[in-house]
């Protein structure tokens, strides 16, 4: 066999090899496509109560919005001072007697130690120049400074006055559909017998609801150890890695032994 028939053995193998990693990284390009595409889904526990020790959950819901979390700038804020959300685009005259004392934020679940979290533990106390009233509210998320996107919604609940005994707390676990990055809260109120808009709380009241490091329980998984095993059965993209790494090996061993004749 001449040199020439030798030497083109490499070169298929290389090319086979190298036709390999490219179907991999489209692959795995695809599979990034995907995913931005996929549904927000999130599993809320709510609670009423004297703060977050003595809250009594009043509710369990599980929300699917079908558009992803987008970017982009946020629209002009209204004359209420709020950003436009997607239940409010013409300008309303605040109602002064409904205000936030307060919102406080607990972040959890970070499994995979990237310091983002796939958990909000939100709670928000509300005031009223009225000895009673039935409001809820609308917890809304922004990724990197992008659109108000509504991720829960409260059960109709009653406020007291400036009484500082009945917060309520939304406990939420962002399911799919948040990609890893940096989100803002923000918080409307609602009149619960005519849905009139009461007021608002958001990042520029307070720190609290601003630069939350999130993402979805999806992206947050352990990291598992590495290893490399051969099996019969299976497939994907784990597997045209192994096979691309091995046809390598066998090229640089060729190689090796054509120098040594």
């Amino acid at each position: 066999m001449s040199t020439a028939k030798l030497d083109r053995k490499p070169a298929i193998a290389l090319t086979i090899a190298a036709a390999l990693l490219i179907v991999i990284s489209a692959t795995s390009a695809a599979a990034g496509v995907a995913d931005d595409d996929e549904k927000r889904v999130t599993h809320s526990t709510h609670f009423i109560g004297d703060g977050r020790d003595n809250a009594v959950a009043v509710k369990e819901s599980r929300d699917e919005h079908e558009v992803g979390v987008s970017k982009g700038e946020r629209r002009a804020k209204t004359k209420t001072g709020t950003q436009s959300t997607t239940l409010f685009n013409d300008p309303i005259p605040p109602n002064t007697d409904f205000w936030f004392y307060l919102a406080d934020v607990e972040l959890y679940g970070d499994s995979d130690r990237d310091g983002y979290y796939s958990g909000i533990d939100l709670l928000f106390d509300v005031d009223t120049y009225f000895s009673v009233a039935d409001v809820y509210a609308v917890a809304y998320l922004s990724y990197e400074g992008g659109p108000w996107e509504e991720y829960a919604v409260t059960e109709d609940f009653t406020i007291f006055g400036s009484s500082g005994t009945d917060d309520y707390v939304i406990v939420t676990d962002l399911v799919s559909g948040y990609p890893r990055g940096d989100y803002d809260i923000l918080i409307e109120l609602f009149d619960a017998h005519t849905s009139e808009f009461l007021a608002f709380f958001g990042p520029e009241d307070t720190s609290e609801l601003a630069f939350l490091p999130l993402e979805d329980m999806d992206r947050d998984e352990p990291v598992p150890e590495t290893r490399i095993t051969v099996s019969s059965g299976g497939g994907g993209t784990s597997d045209l890695f192994l096979l691309a790494l091995l046809a390598i090996s066998a090229v640089m061993s060729g190689l090796g032994r054509l120098r040594h004749r």
